[in-house]
């Protein structure tokens, strides 16, 4: 892609994205420069990086001005140069939807040269154009993706991202892509099915997004492979994932029980405690299996907030298609499976396994039995 560069800037010291999503190495903002007749500028960055990226725009630009920013999507990560990047090239002219005119405006942009595209419009640069593909909710309103046909390049906006600064060579997109994805963009499957078949058509030799590396060959197919399973709710990887929320410890080394009896029957488990581990990832691996046991106390009169908080997360981010069984701890007034039992309930096909479990204070040898029917049930 010898017409286009890359010039995003890597953003080492975040360590929390959208202000909820742990940062264990940063994160990367992606822009991109295409240089034929006219130049064009794909996307600012956050402004954090805003002095890093002009400076490595000017160097890559080699004297020339650019004509055009094109601006795919409007969150703050990557236009919040807009407003620097339109007082250094005054005469540019932004191209962006219709609605990302109007969002421009509520993050403090102030630029009088727009150019409004929509679905099927082509910015002719002159040897290299981009053909504008609308992805309304994926996953803001006014997004847009492009197509280079002569590079055969997808700028992709959010979609194809994932957490972590820029790395072409990381071996393992998937780990990171999928805890974006779902915390992300997983409650608009519908509108990511609808643009995969919009771009099915297109010769497409790299993926370009505004977070994460490049895709090209077996990366981009399996990154095409996954998006198809993401985006459609299906089962990843088959096994039970199990959810702990303990404020003692007793519910937890019932949690821990479950999985160990589980692995002995040869199934696979995914495992979380909710009071430490990370709830992103909680929420990734509710999506990648198709069986979960939920396990949580009673709290004043009510759900454990650890588990409260992650049912309402599966709430927002439209989980469906899947199978759950219920544990529940209580001392005197045991409410927590009927407060899970409802969450769930608002959800779509989700099969709720039917007795709970009920424990009282700690797992005793008369409770097994009930734990292993709740297992042959939630395996069958």
């Amino acid at each position: 892609m010898k017409s286009i560069s890359y010039i995003g800037c890597d953003d080492a010291t975040l360590d929390l994205f959208e202000g909820q999503y742990a940062l264990p190495e940063g994160m990367c903002y992606n822009s991109y420069l295409l240089c034929a007749d006219k130049v064009a500028v794909l996307d600012t960055i956050d402004k954090r990086c805003t002095d890093e990226w002009l400076n490595k725009l000017e160097k890559a630009l080699l004297g020339r001005m650019p004509d055009y920013l094109v601006i795919h999507h409007t969150e703050p990560d990557h236009s919040g140069s807009v407003q620097r990047f339109v007082q250094t090239y005054p005469d540019v002219q932004i191209v962006c939807s219709k609605v990302a005119e109007n969002m421009l405006r509520q993050f403090g942009v102030e630029h009088n040269n727009i150019m409004v595209v929509k679905e099927g419009d082509t910015l002719d640069l002159g040897g290299l154009s981009l053909q504008f593909i609308a992805a309304p909710m994926v996953h803001w309103p006014e997004v847009l993706m492009s197509y280079c046909s002569e590079e055969q390049v997808l700028f992709s906006a959010d979609a194809f991202g994932k957490f972590g600064v820029y790395d072409a060579d990381a071996d393992d997109w998937a780990c990171e892509a999928r805890r974006y994805y779902f915390n992300i963009v997983g409650k608009y499957g519908v509108q990511v099915q609808a643009v995969l078949k919009k771009v099915a058509p297109l010769a497409i030799r790299s993926i370009a997004p505004l977070h994460g590396p490049v895709l090209e060959d077996e990366k981009m197919s399996e990154a095409l492979r996954l998006y198809t399973i993401w985006s459609a709710y299906d089962v990843e990887t088959e096994g039970v994932f199990v959810v702990s929320a303990s404020i003692h410890g007793n519910t937890l080394q019932a949690s821990e029980y479950i999985a160990d009896a589980l692995r002995k029957q040869g199934v696979k488990v995914a495992f979380t405690d909710l009071t430490r581990d990370d709830m992103a990832e909680a929420v990734e691996d509710a999506f990648r299996y198709g069986k979960m046991i939920l396990c949580a106390c009673t709290y004043d009169a009510d759900l454990f907030p650890p588990m409260h908080t992650f049912l309402h997360k599966l709430q927002l981010k439209g989980y469906k298609n899947r199978k759950v069984a219920l544990v529940e701890n209580g001392s005197w007034a045991p409410q927590a499976a009927k407060i899970m039992r409802g969450m769930l309930d608002t959800m779509t096909n989700v099969e709720v396994v039917a007795p709970a479990v009920t424990l009282r204070g700690t797992m005793k040898d008369a409770d097994k039995p009930a734990i292993a029917e709740l297992i042959t049930k939630i395996i069958g």
